[in-house]
């Protein structure tokens, strides 16, 4: 019997993922290529020999999944495989529709096909949306099971834009470490916060080589998640975030309401700025796909280490891109920052856009006058402050999970807003895991 012939529609992640799990190594299957989208500059590469495996001795190409229809008539596709995340519903089935009327099938593979069993307790933090709060959830975690005695190790979801044979097995545990891998702005969001209260955190391509090698010096395991993915890990507790400030995302993207029916412990996150009954519609929608899971309500209070900069200023706000782009968020954190400290004004960046910025807001026009800290690679982080640098502004709000002037040069006064989660009522990440046994 001849091997099925399979395109796997990916974003540099969960696609790589679903390859190596259910893939490499199958002899019913032929992965005749990749396509790739959301992040910029990852098609026209090759998935590599040297982690395809045997099957394919001369790798896998990834093209543009605009090319889709094309590659299917061409490759003579049976199954396409979509393996990426935080898109509406509707999105999904219009793939689908595209790729039957091609003529073959679409498939979604699930947690039992994908997920790896782990030799040490897993918690699992997951989002409905990007830019739900995750991240924060994340470093609660760890710091409740640091507080007690554990040697905690986060596994951070995927985001091999570099070399790939090379990201293989990532092991971060000083600023330095971020200095060696060559990190983008991107993961240095992801990394540097568990980095610098302590943590090692792993990353990279083959996340069954991560978590083995995680194992060895991890009581427990957290899985930090990105986009709105799935775990790639059997969980023995996960919590997912929903944002209020989007009410209804919960039940209308993938494969975030896939993570909301998944939950033990619902995080209703920002109810220190969100309306009541915005808060009430994602407690309802989570208490309908999910009433057995825990409801914990918790706010995001913010931190400005120099709040004088921004008081009666124009200032320029610069949010988590990938929030602001695919996460269709219209404000973040800076900007909360800049209303509350009484900033005169919100300077729109987008006249001394340059380059790949400049190319952002024309794929993303809703993103207003916010900007997007994009760096997904040393030329778009360039193209970032040299954008940062010819705003017209007093002051710049940097609402970013990091520290980007101690990656920028920027040219006037910055300062940087920090947050945490805050729960609010008996229901606690705490007792969450003490229910679980975790703690």
């Amino acid at each position: 019997m001849s091997r099925k012939k399979v395109l796997i529609m990916g974003a540099a992640g969960r696609d790589f993922h679903n390859f190596n799990v259910f893939f490499r190594g199958n002899e019913d299957f032929n992965v005749v290529a990749f396509t790739a989208t959301q992040i910029p500059n990852i098609d026209g590469r090759i998935y590599p020999a040297e982690l395809a495996g045997n099957l394919y001795p001369e790798g896998i190409k990834i093209y543009e999944e605009a090319e889709l229809v094309r590659l299917i008539k061409e490759f003579n596709v049976d199954e396409v495989v979509f393996s990426y995340s935080d898109v509406p519903f509707n999105y999904v089935m219009t793939k689908a529709s595209i790729v039957n009327a091609a003529g073959c099938s679409f498939r979604l593979l699930g947690g039992e096909e994908t997920q790896i069993k782990s030799t040490k307790p897993v918690v699992s933090v997951l989002a409905v949306r990007t830019g739900s709060g995750k991240s924060q959830t994340s470093r609660k975690v760890a710091q409740l099971l640091r507080e007690a005695g554990k040697k905690v190790v986060a596994i951070r979801h995927p985001m091999p834009y570099g070399n790939l044979v090379k990201q293989r097995v990532q092991r971060f545990a000083t600023l330095e470490d971020l200095k060696i891998h060559e990190c983008t702005i991107e993961e240095i969001e992801e990394y540097e916060p568990h980095v610098s209260r302590g943590g090692v955190i792993y990353a990279g391509v083959d996340y069954e080589a991560i978590l083995r090698e995680a194992e060895k010096e991890a009581d427990v395991i957290l899985w930090d998640g990105g986009n709105n993915d799935m775990s790639f890990y059997k969980a023995d507790v996960t919590f997912t975030v929903v944002d209020p400030h989007r009410p209804g995302h919960e039940l209308s993207y993938y494969p975030g309401n896939t993570t909301l029916r998944m939950a033990d412990a619902v995080v209703v996150n920002k109810i220190d700025s969100a309306d009541a009954d915005e808060i009430l519609e994602v407690i309802n929608n989570s208490k309908a796909v999910n009433p057995d899971a825990t409801i914990i309500e918790g706010a995001s209070p913010l931190t400005v280490d120099n709040p004088e900069v921004i008081k009666g200023k124009r200032v320029l706000v610069v949010e988590d891109g990938p929030t602001l782009t695919h996460g269709e968020m219209k404000y973040g954190a800076g900007t909360v920052a800049a209303q509350k400290l009484g900033a005169s004004e919100i300077v729109d960046p987008r006249p001394f856009t340059v380059a790949s910025i400049t190319e952002t807001y024309e794929k993303y026009p809703e993103i207003g006058v916010l900007l997007p800290a994009m760096g997904y690679g040393d030329q778009q982080m360039k193209d970032l402050e040299e954008t940062i640098n010819a705003v017209d502004c007093d002051a710049v709000i940097i609402g970013t999970p990091i520290d980007l002037g101690r990656i920028l040069n920027i040219n006037k006064p910055s300062t940087r807003v920090m947050y945490d989660l805050q729960e609010i009522g008996g229901n606690t990440v705490e007792t969450v895991l003490k229910e679980k046994g975790i703690l």
